[in-house]
């Protein structure tokens, strides 16, 4: 199961949620309900298209590489590398959405949650306000300065109580795929190329 945010050490169905888009300069985004850890592989189809596939070898609810189940990227891909790929709901622009959090943005959340609290709790949460730059051509080249002066708690209103109300566990949002699913995809991406592939299948691995 996904954790809470008090629990995260900081360290797929297909979902009708839309994803949060990060835009340069300031952002403004609620969290709330839990935290979903994992890792993710990205592998190329023949097309260009970067498909994720969970690491399987991560344990979600442990937050810790256990290599319980077969994971099958580390099989056809032996030098492929996973990546840290933890994952929340925010409320932003009067909706829900998925955010993929960014690894050092996170962190500095989880450093101010010392001082402030847990910013997913209903009425003492705080609004989380930081400052995307870019610093480069490349699309890696971004840093992300968490504004903590500006981080006030604040408790839902009754429209943002209404939007949380039986919010589902990020766990139902974004569905750990099987074993066999990753590998009949693998099977698929090897044999026809991403464009090619069943749409059922790459659900089972989508990131939001």
């Amino acid at each position: 199961m996904a954790l809470t945010f008090a629990k995260s050490k900081g360290a797929a169905q297909k979902s009708s949620i839309s994803s949060f888009a990060y835009r340069d300069g300031d952002n403004s985004v609620r969290l709330v309900g839990d935290v979903l850890a994992r890792y993710v592989y990205w592998i190329e189809g023949k097309n260009g298209k970067n498909i994720p596939f969970e690491c399987l070898s991560f344990d979600r609810n442990e937050e810790r590489f256990n290599n319980k189940e077969k994971d099958w990227v580390r099989e056809y891909y032996p030098d492929l590398k996973c990546g840290w790929s933890y994952a929340m709901q925010c409320i932003d622009g009067g909706e829900v959405k998925v955010i993929n959090l960014k690894k050092k943005l996170f962190e500095q959340i989880m450093t101010a949650a010392e001082d402030l609290g847990d910013p997913t709790d209903n009425q003492t949460g705080w609004d989380v306000k930081f400052k995307r730059t870019k610093t480069g051509p490349l699309a890696y080249n971004v840093e992300y300065q968490l504004q903590v002066l500006k981080c006030k708690p604040r408790p839902l209103d009754e429209t943002e109580l209404a939007l949380v109300e039986g919010l589902k566990s990020m766990d139902d949002v974004m569905a750990r795929p099987t074993p066999d699913a990753q590998k009949t995809l693998l099977d698929e991406i090897r044999e026809a190329g991403a464009e090619e592939i069943d749409e059922s299948l790459e659900d089972e691995f989508k990131i939001g």
